[in-house]
This record gives structure tokens, sequence and C-alpha cells, in this order.
């Protein structure tokens, strides 16, 4: 038996003993040392998106130490120090011969239960994965900071889909963690202006600190008009939507100028109004950026580089025992947020960001260690 915390109903975690996972043909066995609490756990567990039945290990932001190692294994040995994938591909189907591997149709995600699947995570001391989706974490880096390079993967993925060059101009809609993530890859990618908007003052001033040239509180400012006025009158040539509400989507469409490009990262609501007339007649193309395809190991070398900073994002390290107690904390914040949303808010909207942590000023993630 394992220690693990098991979403045993909707809206109810329990740290208790569970089965230790079995390893099949082409599996290793992880010791798990650290995993981050991601918003999608924090929204997902009161089943309002279909992808958290219970009961499940949630958890995907992992890593940890190779424990054991089954049938065929050749490249991984028990002690080696790894990260892996929190999407599972078959590697078999026309998307995944493509290397579009997170949109394989056997897609699987770690710490995932919906009508499909049940793929139990890493919140727990020990987790099964496939050996192709492993990676060998640098000398240097930290579990802790290791957790973080799962995120980092889902904003590299969408950087790596929106034309930006040296001269671009771009917004980021939501200061969270994706979005400072995005932020600091469109600096070293030499993008010319950055702006952030977010309604705390503590992530704005993350986002300058990461290289924003302009950070807008979003409760006091019209962001578009305002990064029009940053632009020429244009509006930006890209922007990032790393909330997902109707609102959100509007603000990132106003900022753009004609014949922009918007990226949208963040789903918080799977349905918004579309402001399409605005779309077709300034020419806009829009991209739906889905986790990561491959992005693991140039993440790793950014992050043990240190061209991207992940310490600034941790808030808090904290015991699995006490992860019903973190959880219950964000979910209390959330909900009060998804309140003001529904009132159809400015503020409402950008406060529905799916956090990490809000349980005081400028917390962001929290990582759980067994």
């Amino acid at each position: 038996m394992m220690k693990a915390l098991l979403l045993r109903e909707y809206g109810r975690l329990s740290y208790e003993d569970a089965p230790e996972p079995t390893i099949g043909p082409g599996e290793v066995l992880i010791r798990v040392a650290a995993c981050g609490i991601c918003g999608s756990d924090v929204h997902g567990m009161d089943g309002s998106t279909g992808r958290r039945i219970p009961p499940l290990i949630m958890g995907h932001e992992a890593a940890g130490v190779v424990a054991a190692v089954g049938e065929g294994v050749t490249e991984w040995r028990a002690g080696e120090r790894v990260t892996f994938d929190s999407t599972i591909s078959c590697g078999e189907c026309w998307f995944c011969r493509r290397g579009e591997i997170n949109l394989c149709d056997r897609r699987r995600v770690l710490g995932v239960s919906c009508d499909e699947y049940r793929q139990h995570g890493a919140f727990a001391e020990l987790v099964v994965v496939p050996q192709r989706v492993l990676y060998r974490l640098p000398e240097d880096l930290s579990f802790e900071r290791a957790c973080l390079v799962e995120p980092l993967s889902v904003a590299q993925h969408a950087v790596s889909r929106a034309p930006v060059s040296r001269d671009s101009s771009a917004v980021v809609i939501g200061a969270g963690v994706i979005g400072l993530l995005i932020l600091q890859l469109l600096r070293a990618a030499g993008c010319g202006t950055i702006i952030a908007a977010d309604l705390e003052a503590e992530r704005l001033a993350k986002a300058l600190d990461f290289g924003a040239q302009r950070a807008l509180p979003a409760d006091m400012t019209d962001v578009a008009a305002e990064v029009r006025a940053l632009t020429g009158g244009r509006g930006a040539d890209l922007a990032f939507d790393a909330v997902g509400v109707a609102s959100t989507v509007e603000v990132a469409v106003q900022s753009l100028r004609k014949g922009g490009h918007l990226t949208l990262v963040g789903n918080l609501t799977p349905r918004v109004e579309f402001p399409l007339q605005a779309v077709v007649a300034r020419q806009l193309t829009l991209a739906g950026s889905c986790a990561s395809a491959g992005e693991y190991p140039a993440c790793l070398e950014l992050m043990a580089r240190g061209v991207v900073q992940v310490d600034p994002l941790i808030s808090a390290v904290a015991l699995l025992s006490e992860g019903a107690t973190w959880f219950a904390r964000l979910r209390g914040e959330e909900a009060a947020a998804r309140g003001e949303a529904r009132r159809g808010t400015t503020r409402g909207a950008l406060l529905a960001l799916p956090r990490e942590a809000r349980g005081k000023a400028g917390l962001m993630k929290v990582v759980l260690t067994p």
C-alpha cells in the first residue's frame, strides 16, 4: 500500500492508503518527490469539467525518482531523477505520427478521469508512467522546480502557436503562472513590447520583474484602449488569453491590431460569447493551444540555464497529507471569483483565473510533497 490524496467524491479529498500501481511492460514506477497543484484540479474537482470523476488520484505536474522498471525497459534505471509529460499518447495514430502528440486520438492525461478513461496521477507516493514520457532532470534542478516544467511546456507550446518576431508587440491577459511563463518566453524570444493585464498588484509586479514593459491593473484601466495607446494606436500584434472567459476573450480581441493574432490558452469556461464581427472585419487569426507537444527537453534546458525563472512562482511547499486543506483554501477563493464572473463584471471575469492559490496576497504555485 501507499499513501495518496484521493478525490473520494466531488469536493472531498482524503489522505489515505491506496493500492500501489502495477508496472506493466514498457512502464516505469516513479517515487514521487513533488507534485504541483494545478488550477485544472482546483476547478475540476467539483465535477464541473467532467474530467475529475471520483474516485481519482489527481496531480500531473510532478517529478521524482525511478523506483523500478517494467519488462522491456532498457533506457532507465532505479535511482534516476526524472520528470514526465502529463500527456500519455499512443505513438501510433495519425496525429502522433505527425508529432502532434497532444492531439492523439487515444490521448490520456495523468490525474484525469472522464467517460473514456481513468488515469491516476501523482498526488501519491508512487505513480506509473510509460517510459516514453520520461525526461531526466538537470543535475542542479530541484524536484520542486521541476514541477513547473509542465506548465512551462504549456506556455512554450502556446508561444510556438503565434508568429513571434523580435519587433512584435504582445499583450498577455492574465498574469497567473501560465501567463507569467508566456511573458518570460516572449521576452526570451526578443519580443519588442510586452504588456500584461491582471487584477493583483503582486502579479503585475512580477510581470514587470519578468520583463513586461507595462503592467495594467484590469480593474482600473481600459486594457484595450491602453494597449492601443502603447502601440501607436494600432493595437498589439499578438495577444494571449491565459484566462478563458467571455470578457477576457473580448478584451484580447479588442487589444489586437487589424491582422493580429490571438492565442487562446485558458479555458476556464467551455463556452463563451464570441465577437465574430470584430474578428472577421479586422481579419484576425485565432489559434487554440492544447497542452504541449514535445517541448519538455527545451523547457528543462531553459530552466537549467536560468532563461526562465520559476522560483518566484513557487509560493509554498507543503506536505501531501495537508493537501485537502490547501485545496479547500483554493476552492473557496475560486468560488468567490466565479460568483463575480457570473455577475458579469470585468473584475469578476479576471478574478476567475484558474488560480493555483489565493489564500494570501501574492500566493501562486503550491507544491505538495509526500
